[in-house]
């Protein structure tokens, strides 16, 4: 009998069954034995088996939509698991800042988290002695102070976008990526790609858009049933990802590792960095490799996304452009580029810069957070283990906050004296202790290329091709869909004038 049970258990899907099992009847009896009080927030209804089914795109839409009908948080099941969701800007402060030590940590991510990055991307990672070492590393190297030193790099690069949309304005966008991976490559590995065609550009933005497509709710249901792990075959296209982003991560540290060892002189980079105290942050090669790859997939593709956002902005709002111009005139004049030491004097500029990250925010659905302890919020219970998300498409629209959200307005990140905010807060780069540690360099990389651009040439709408600003791709780091503009040379008569100034 105890062999047959064994033999039973060595077949994976045999495993499946048997853990389904368990997991519904542990369900069932969390269910009926559930003793709170407390309810839960108000949501949607829900099947009785399956929970609420959510759509595979957009979900961030949706679930505004059930901000306004249910409340600034509702509740739904995910599956097998309860999911908290956030809409509103003081119910993200009162939940994911002031008890953000107990919504620091992921919930398990068997799909993007546990096989395609083989627990080592550090924006997945659960909390633990792996994140906390992963996330002090990153920390100490992006903190404003480091991240003023890369001023230069983004400065050479974006000045060289202006120079791609001269030679080519129907491939902004492209343009637009190409900045962002030069830009990351340089501060990661110290390299300097010339194009988005470079072979190691193409091959870590090809890792990114696998990950941006796993990450969709949905789109993966062992993340919702965790027993469909053990059916043969059916992680077998994330295991090929994982093996394929591992290689290339370390092929491009070992090349950092080649010349250090050879003494060549080269940049100051993230990936040196950890190569030279690898031993002191208590890093494996697979996980050092990892934290240097996963900082050029995570900058190149938001930064990216949000720089082709203010171009959208700029074509379909003429009267905030005209406010930013104005203002670079006023304070630059048109005989030199805007640099990083006049942003102070460029509120004006900035505001258009958060408007920007709030309008069409680049992760509109957040990264999910788990609650590690029961949290009580105006009478209403999230459980301890519930997953926690703070849809930041619907905080970026709290009419309480953002009058008229859907309008396009920087004036509102500016006081009666024009000075910026410090009141106002969009959460564009997440909640709490999990916040993107790489919010300075996107800001400094959109600030100094908005400015950029919009000193150089005035932006309008192509009126062959009507601009759809709701059309953005489904991956969890969202772009724009192509559309079309005009740059018209402004500081120069022609676009050869404006080539002359920026060279300079």
């Amino acid at each position: 009998m105890e062999l047959r049970v064994l033999d039973v258990l060595s077949e994976p899907l045999n495993i499946a069954v048997v853990v389904l099992s368990i997991t519904l009847l542990a369900v069932i009896h969390k269910h009926l034995s559930s003793s709170s009080k407390v309810p839960l927030p108000p949501g949607p209804p829900r099947h009785w088996l399956f929970g609420n089914i959510l759509p595979h795109a957009f979900a961030y839409r949706k679930f505004e939509e059930w901000t306004q009908e249910y409340g600034p948080v509702f509740s739904l099941r995910l599956g097998f698991t309860t999911a908290i969701v956030i809409g509103r800007v003081q119910a993200a402060i009162d939940i994911m800042e002031k008890e953000g030590a107990a919504t620091v940590d992921r919930p398990l991510s068997i799909s993007a988290g546990e096989t395609l990055s083989g627990g080592m991307r550090v924006l997945l990672t659960p909390a633990g002695d792996r994140f906390r070492k992963m996330r002090r590393a990153l920390h100490a190297h992006l903190q404003p102070k480091i991240v003023s030193s890369y001023e230069p790099v983004l400065m050479r690069n974006a000045r060289q976008h202006i120079v791609d949309i001269i030679e080519m304005p129907e491939r902004h966008q492209d343009h637009a990526k190409r900045y962002s991976a030069s830009v990351v490559m340089a501060l990661a590995y110290g390299k300097n790609p010339k194009s988005y065609d470079d072979p190691d550009v193409l091959a870590v933005n090809r890792c990114l858009t696998r990950l941006g497509v796993t990450l969709r709710p949905g789109v993966w249901r062992v993340d919702l049933y965790p027993f469909l792990r053990y059916i043969p075959g059916y992680l077998k296209e994330l295991q090929e990802g994982h093996a394929e982003e591992l290689t290339l991560f370390k092929k491009e540290l070992t090349s950092v590792k080649e010349k250090m060892e050879r003494g060549e002189g080269i940049p100051q980079s993230f990936g040196k960095y950890l190569l030279e105290r690898q031993k002191e942050l208590e890093l494996s090669d697979n996980e050092t490799a990892y934290l240097a790859g996963s900082m050029f997939g995570a900058g190149s593709d938001t930064t990216a996304s949000a720089i082709s956002v203010s171009v959208m902005a700029a074509a379909c709002y003429p009267e905030a452009q005209a406010k930013v111009q104005e203002e670079l005139d006023l304070v630059i004049g048109r005989d030199r580029a805007p640099t990083f030491s006049d942003q102070d004097m460029l509120p004006q500029t900035m505001a258009f810069v958060q408007e920007t990250f709030r309008w069409r925010p680049v992760t509109a659905g957040g990264f999910a957070h788990k609650a590690t302890k029961d949290i009580i919020w105006q009478n209403y219970l999230i459980p301890k283990g519930a997953t926690v998300i703070g849809n930041v498409w619907s905080v970026g629209r709290d009419p309480a906050f953002f009058p008229e959200p859907e309008k396009f307005n920087p004036q509102r990140w500016l006081t009666e004296d024009g000075k910026m905010r410090e009141d106002l807060k969009a959460f564009t780069f997440g909640f709490g202790r999990r916040i993107c540690p790489g919010q300075h360099i996107a800001s400094a990389s959109v600030f100094v290329n908005a400015a950029l651009i919009q000193w150089a040439f005035k932006v309008k709408p192509d009126p062959t091709s009507p601009i759809d600003e709701l059309a953005f791709t489904e991956s969890a780091n969202t772009h724009p869909q192509p559309f079309k503009v005009i740059f018209e040379p402004r500081i120069a008569a022609t676009m050869e004038g404006v080539r002359d100034l920026i060279d300079e």
